[in-house]
């Protein structure tokens, strides 16, 4: 049985864009939006976590109780966890916001990563199949690098 002479493979694709004034625009909109709805996480969890830790008060006959205070230390617990995640989260939209805002004109960025097939045969060269960059500006491709 002969092997097959073409094999099609998966492969990961780089997303350039090109920072244009719109891109820019784009990028700082999504940014805040995610700040804002961190910030409105934050804040329900704050009220969830004061209503539950409420909540286990009330029902109990004593509120003072060793395992009433147990159950509140630990709902605390895990408010301040995810706090400190949703923080960290901000923190890093944050970041990304101001690493947005020094980009220049033009400059080429990353933007993602999307899959596909090609076809390799005996001969090709694998790295260059493998290194392919789509190159967009303002969300129309401008050209195809292939190794």
């Amino acid at each position: 049985m002969n092997a097959p002479s073409v094999l099609s493979i998966k492969r990961s694709i780089t997303i350039r864009a090109v920072v244009t004034p719109a891109w820019k625009e784009e990028a700082e909109r999504e940014l805040s939006a995610g700040i804002s709805t961190t910030d409105q996480q934050l804040a329900q969890l704050e009220q969830e976590g004061q209503q539950v830790v409420d909540d286990v008060r009330r029902q109990s006959a004593n509120p003072l109780d060793p395992r009433v205070q147990e159950q509140v230390a630990q709902v605390q617990q895990q408010v301040a966890a995810k706090r400190a995640e949703l923080e960290e989260q901000k923190r890093n939209l944050i970041q990304q916001q101001a690493q947005v805002r020094e980009l220049e004109l033009e400059e080429i960025v990353d933007q993602g990563q999307l899959e596909s097939f090609c076809d390799i045969q005996v001969g090709d060269n694998l790295v260059n199949k493998m290194q392919v960059a789509v190159v967009v500006r303002d969300g129309v491709i401008e050209s195809i690098d292939q190794g």
